[in-house]
């Protein structure tokens, strides 16, 4: 029996929960990513964050980490690579106390709204 999945800690929602090519088929397949996807490809790939710094920052093991980012990129490449829209939405997360501006690479401030 597998183990229950643990609530990640989300710093941030995203500010955006859908995007599409500009141009293409009237009816377009859909990709769903999880907000937990979004917050580690934030932290790793906007912020420059290790996986194990983005592991303490969700407050879950590396090796999961590991694995949603892994699920998050492959999402990612298929929208690019094969012209799908890509919709965040679910998952099993918890919003972190405060407020947490989406804050870029090397600890740049400023929040986006």
């Amino acid at each position: 029996m597998p183990r229950p999945v643990k609530c990640r800690k989300v710093c941030c929602l995203p500010p955006y929960s859908r995007f599409e090519p500009a141009k293409g088929p009237e009816k377009i397949e859909t990709v769903s990513m999880t907000v937990e996807e979004f917050e580690i490809v934030r932290l790793i790939d906007w912020k420059g964050f290790s996986q194990e710094r983005g592991a303490a920052e969700m407050g879950v093991a590396r090796s999961t980490v590991q694995r949603i980012y892994g699920e998050a990129r492959r999402k990612l490449a298929d929208c690019l690579v094969n012209g799908k829209a890509l919709k965040i939405e679910g998952g099993c997360y918890r919003l972190c106390g405060g407020r947490c501006p989406l804050a870029g690479p090397a600890g740049a401030s400023g929040a986006r709204d």
